[in-house]
């Protein structure tokens, strides 16, 4: 079993910035990919960036060039880090991480409970 406990969401005015993070705790054996993927209302859930343990990173195209992903292995922590934030980046963001859990456990998908961010005109 693995916890997510996501933290840094909020308001902003367009053009600011923010960033998120993502500490996840359990038995974790692989932390293979961790990302964040984003919801706003009345829309699918999107790809906002995912990072895998060696450091590749891949981003939603609407994201691109504004924001940056970034772990910590050691503390299976990942950040997203938001700049020049637009109103249509308004959604609740939600931390997922991919990898083995548990002694002889498959590879596995979990997601956190998901964290607001509202981005004002």
């Amino acid at each position: 079993q693995v916890q997510l406990v996501e933290s840094g969401g909020g308001l902003v005015q367009t053009g600011g910035s923010l960033r998120l993070s993502c500490a996840a705790s359990g038995d974790i054996l692989s932390n293979d990919i961790m990302g964040w993927y984003r919801q706003a209302p009345g829309k699918k859930r999107e790809l906002v960036a995912t990072i895998t343990s060696g450091g590749t990173e891949d981003y939603g195209a609407q994201v691109h060039g504004r924001f940056s992903i970034s772990r910590d292995n050691a503390k299976n922590t990942v950040y997203l880090q938001m700049n020049r934030l637009k109103p249509e980046d308004t959604a609740v963001y939600s931390c997922t991480v991919r990898g083995v859990y548990g002694l002889g456990s498959s590879v596995s998908n979990y997601w956190g409970q998901g964290i607001q961010v509202t981005v004002s005109s």
